[in-house]
């Protein structure tokens, strides 16, 4: 191996390296506009940098960084940070998103005048500018070839071309495919989706080697000869990874790929690698009942309102109970405000709703929009029935057609269904069979990863995505 490849390869970073280098920057961004907000605020404002001033009126500045990084949550998704018009847009929005709720709590707060004002305007302002420029040359850097990663697919089967089709789908390509290694003598010489088959496992070595390849994606799902095999020891002996393709799928979509998943999946990931810690099931039950306070609080602020505008509109009832499954496929009762007309289905028949359904009443539009239709479902946080995280609650109904037609189904009831999910934020609802196929690929995604700190990441995804305004 070459000692300039070997250089380069060290710089051709994970997603999981990815994003924490972009909460490094983001942070020491954040960290570098509070001093510089706090400077230009004494600056002018003659209000001096003195012991006393600090710890009167700017002592709780030293909490903006991690604020800042809560309100950029959106934009640790390594793909979207690599975008350049999405992360513009999400900095903006995070600033905007901190501007309007420092300014609810400026305005609400019983003691006029206790919070400053121009030191956070500062602040904000900064924090952007810095932010952009930090993103800005991360984008640059990370989309130049010489900082991504080479693979070759080793099988061109069908999981080989899926895989290749998700690295193509992505922009920016979050990696680089040389092209294919497969044994049918078929397909050598072969240009597949784009990419070449390069060789066969006799050759794997020499094709690694001749195209700087970091990693190798093994996409064979079935049994795998003895002559294969040993290439793959051998190249990894020498420095290369070896990645199989339910990995690398999820690692770029943060999904599963229930297609392409072997027959003993659900055992290994889901009763080897699943078991979750009793102190982890105690941390997320006391975060759903200190969150479903909170939650009940505020849905008693806009019960009375919400309630007023479904009666003009539509008349009774305001809410709307539906029976769900919960987990380990125990039904329970559901309320949420009522969104669609009250004989929307008279026939009896459980029917998909979407964004565009003409049953929805007006109200109920701006409802869904802003997510104040789920705020009933607190009480069954509360209550125990859901959780403030986990895969969305479906009819019973639905549940047993679905099972029918897509793998693996069942296994999103292992978990207690939420209000928010890693699907919820990635997704939205699915309004369809395909739309539910992906959604439970997310689905079983964050229930194989699932961990209190997930938990914290989509609880706060969750709440920018009502604030947004990115309803269904």
């Amino acid at each position: 191996m070459k000692r300039g490849e070997r250089r380069s390869r060290r710089w051709r970073l994970k997603t999981g390296e990815r994003q924490l280098l972009l909460i490094a920057g983001d942070f020491v961004a954040a960290s570098a506009a509070t001093f510089t907000a706090l400077a230009l605020w004494a600056q002018f404002d003659w209000l001096g940098l003195g012991r006393g001033f600090v710890q009167a009126r700017a002592g709780w500045f030293v909490l903006l960084p991690v604020a800042w990084l809560i309100l950029m949550v959106n934009l640790y998704d390594v793909h979207r940070a690599a975008s350049w018009r999405d992360t513009l847009r999400g900095v903006l929005w995070a600033a905007g998103v901190g501007l309007v709720l420092y300014l609810t709590v400026y305005f609400f707060r019983s003691e006029p005048g206790s919070l400053p004002r121009r030191g956070i305007l500062y602040f904000l302002a900064t924090a952007v500018a810095l932010t952009l420029v930090w993103r800005f040359l991360y984008v640059r850097i990370t989309v130049a070839p010489a900082f991504l990663r080479r693979a070759l697919i080793v099988g061109a089967g069908e999981s080989g071309c899926t895989m290749l089709k998700v690295i193509q789908s992505l922009n920016p390509a979050p990696l680089i495919v040389a092209g294919f290694i497969d044994d049918d003598v078929d397909k050598q010489g072969q240009t597949i989706g784009g990419a070449p088959v390069l060789g066969d496992s006799a050759r794997l070595l020499q094709v690694a080697q001749e195209q700087e390849v970091s990693e190798l994606i093994v996409a064979i799902l079935g049994p795998m000869n003895g002559s294969m095999f040993q290439a793959l020891l051998d190249a990894q002996e020498r420095g290369v990874e070896i990645v199989r393709m339910p990995v690398a799928y999820e690692e770029l979509l943060g999904r599963v790929p229930i297609q392409h998943l072997e027959s003993d999946w659900l055992l290994r990931s889901f009763v080897d690698e699943v078991r979750a810690s009793s102190l982890y099931l105690i941390a997320k039950r006391l975060m759903d009942l200190i969150g479903s306070l909170f939650g009940l609080f505020a849905f008693l602020t806009v019960l009375p309102s919400v309630s007023l505008a479904i009666l003009l509109e539509s008349g009774r009832p305001v809410f709307f109970p539906q029976i769900r499954l919960g987990q380990g496929g125990r039904p329970y009762r559901l309320v949420k405000f009522r969104t669609m007309r009250q004989d929307a289905e008279a026939d009896g028949t459980a029917r998909w709703a979407d964004s565009d359904d003409p049953r929805m009443t007006r109200v109920g539009r701006v409802l869904r929009k802003m997510h104040l239709d789920e705020f009933p479902q607190f009480l069954n946080v509360l209550a125990g029935d859901m959780s403030l995280i986990g895969p969305r609650p479906e009819r019973p109904e639905m549940v047993a057609e679905l099972e029918r037609q897509i793998p693996f189904y069942r296994a999103r009831l292992l978990v207690k269904p939420g209000i928010g999910g890693w699907a919820q934020v990635n997704y939205g609802k699915g309004a369809s069979l395909e739309g539910s196929a992906e959604k439970l690929e997310y689905d079983l995604y964050y229930i194989k990863h699932r961990g209190f700190w997930l938990d914290v990441i989509l609880l706060f995804r969750s709440l920018g995505a009502m604030i947004g305004f990115r309803g269904i």
